[in-house]
């Protein structure tokens, strides 16, 4: 699939958001199990790291995964230019900057949600990234907060959307909270600072030209559907991590409206044993990959045993497709027992 064709295909009416050490090439090979459509991020990656580290490493990724974009964390247009000129020919759709992670690591470098600070600096970085993309590359696009810290949102956002596009960004993710650069951990900011979709939708009623899509709070698939009415698409975190099949398995019928039923979690996890296989030929331990499939029976009986035969096996020397049949087989126990 080339990036014309990710583009045509991606529509952002559902995402999976970007989610450091979680959001991994193995976590999206599960996910594409489970939604052929689903637009799937990369981790954050620093401008930094791909200038100085090793290109392959960090952009490695399989076309099964499509389609799929990355994120860039970095405040340098210089080097966001010279990042996307790396990057742009690895096959992503899409190139997202990232304007609104608080954690003290992006606080240090002055990037992530400290960018809605400074609008026009995010604009010359996006011009940057724009540039090295060039009319046939990958997508460059924005993910923001509604403010932060006492910033006022009503005054903010819209200042920040429109000095953005400006510089021809056509499509956002607005995680619709603030952020506090002091005084909450990255946990407490996804949760303890109010949701305000209602901005957001006016946001997008207002510049009806602009894709975006809401991001934050969306716990369900029928939830995400819910504020399909009022935008483009929804991007779903940490719920569609923990309870993947709850969210994805039945995103192509009801989302995407491709007439397929859904996959089965004993399917999907069964989809991905040639994955596995090679993984673990090439020296992948099997609990780099299981971690990420912990939550697929989330709600059945079985669950726990399958999360605790996962974690207590995969760890091991030499764990293989076995540990996976036996937490199976603990599921369906699980169920019968019940």
């Amino acid at each position: 699939m080339t990036v014309a064709d990710q583009k045509k295909d991606t529509t952002w009416r559902l995402s999976v958001a970007p989610m450091m050490e979680w959001t991994d090439r193995f976590c999206r090979a599960f996910h594409r199990k489970l939604s052929r459509h689903t637009l799937l991020y990369t981790e954050m990656l620093t401008a930094n790291a791909l200038l100085h580290g090793d290109p392959e490493r960090w952009l490695k990724h399989s076309p099964d995964e499509y389609p799929l974009a990355l994120q860039l964390g970095g405040s340098v247009p210089g080097d966001l230019f010279k990042a996307v000129r790396i990057a742009r020919d690895f096959g992503f759709c899409e190139i997202n900057l990232n304007c609104g992670c608080p954690s003290d690591r992006v606080q240090n470098g002055a990037f992530g949600a400290c960018l809605m600070l400074t609008p026009d600096l995010v604009a010359d970085c996006t011009a940057a990234m724009r540039d090295a993309a060039g009319p046939n590359g990958p997508e460059i696009t924005v993910k923001c907060r509604i403010g932060v810290d006492d910033q006022d949102p009503e005054a903010v956002l819209p200042d920040f959307i429109d000095t953005v596009a400006a510089s021809g960004v056509q499509r956002f993710s607005v995680h619709a909270r603030k952020a506090w650069l002091q005084g909450l951990s990255p946990k407490e900011n996804r949760t303890i600072p109010p949701l305000d979709y209602d901005l957001v939708k006016r946001i997008k009623s207002e510049r009806p030209e602009l894709t975006i899509a809401l991001n934050g709070g969306i716990e369900t698939l029928d939830a995400a559907i819910g504020h399909l009415a009022d935008f483009d698409g929804a991007m779903i975190g940490r719920a569609a991590y923990h309870a993947p099949w709850d969210i994805l398995a039945d995103a192509d019928r009801r989302v995407f409206k491709e007439p397929v039923p859904p996959i089965t979690p004993e399917s999907a996890v069964r989809a991905m044993y040639p994955f596995i296989e090679d993984e673990l030929s090439a020296g992948t331990r099997l609990h780099m990959i299981t971690r990420h499939m912990l939550g697929v029976f989330a709600g059945r009986p079985g669950a726990r045993r399958w999360r605790r035969i996962l974690s207590e096996k995969a760890t091991g020397p030499g764990a293989g497709l076995e540990v996976i049949e036996d937490a199976m087989a603990a599921v369906i126990q699980g169920e019968a027992a019940a």
